[in-house]
């Protein structure tokens, strides 16, 4: 990774565009960015994604990582980013051996962009040990507190997902794009490029859907605790399941769902029920 070289093209995540509102008033409004960007890994054209803009490099390396094509960072040898040609250049060491196999063997899952996840991922991910990671309901509270402050792009333009890589209570990094599995991918990079303190993550939290998407992304990073403030989808059950993944589902103000590896929850804040709360 030292030699490692890279662009910086970072783009604004939005631009304003002229609006009426319901008053008959015109005004500027801010809207999300949106742009295509085709991936090539040493010359062969493997995917294009929509996305903010905001950290391409990162966004292309994770997907990689995600993906299974890259399995170790220290393959990395460029990655270039080019908006005028709508174009990122990955130049690794290695390829896979059955690279083609794997880009014939896709999935269309539910992620927003009609994200994919190649075959034998679901093989390899099972194979990792995840940590047993506990998690109080008083941190739990503390984090989603905290995370209010990160979603810039939402509260000023709204139509993105947030990701976030936490120690417990802590946000080590946040990533917005327009689709949650560009942001977990984005986080994915930044772990392998060194761009922040994320590697020592141990929780993961998202604003979308707890899809089989998540929860194996998040599992091949290394994580067994996956937060959304949205709700979960029987495959990712099945998968948090199989993985060893807490899912808490539905994670807003003082309520949520936690699903599977329960054992792991600690209920050390547990609110005054009201009435008409569900027992």
């Amino acid at each position: 990774m030292r030699n490692l070289s890279r662009s910086h093209a970072r783009l604004p995540t939005t631009l304003e565009v002229d609006v009426l509102d319901e008053f008959g008033e015109r005004r500027r409004q801010a809207i999300a960015a949106e742009r295509a960007l085709t991936l090539y890994l040493n010359r062969r054209e493997i995917v294009t994604l929509m996305t903010l803009g905001a950290d391409p490099e990162a966004l292309v390396v994770g997907y990689l990582r995600n993906q299974g094509l890259l399995t170790t960072r220290d393959d990395l040898l460029a990655v270039h980013v080019d908006w005028e040609v709508e174009a990122a250049a990955v130049v690794t060491r290695h390829l896979p051996d059955d690279l083609e196999t794997r880009l014939g063997q896709r999935t269309v899952t539910t992620g927003c962009g009609q994200g994919t996840v190649f075959g034998r991922l679901l093989d390899s991910t099972s194979l990792r040990v995840l940590p047993d990671t506990s998690l109080s309901q008083s941190v739990l509270y503390e984090l989603l507190k905290r995370l209010g402050d990160y979603n810039e792009t939402y509260r000023s333009a709204g139509a993105v997902h947030g990701c976030a890589l936490c120690r417990q209570a802590d946000v080590l990094d946040f990533v917005e794009d327009v689709g949650r599995h560009n942001a977990v991918d984005t986080l994915a990079g930044r772990q392998w490029l060194g761009m922040s303190q994320a590697h020592a993550a141990d929780i993961f939290y998202t604003t979308g859907r707890l899809t089989s998407e998540m929860v194996l992304k998040v599992a091949q990073m290394g994580i067994s605790v996956l937060v959304s403030r949205s709700g979960v989808t029987q495959k990712g059950v099945e998968l948090a399941d199989r993985f060893g993944v807490m899912l808490v589902a539905r994670a807003k103000g003082r309520h949520f769902q936690a699903i599977h590896a329960t054992d792991r929850l600690v209920l050390d804040a547990v609110p005054p029920k009201r009435p008409g709360d569900r027992r």
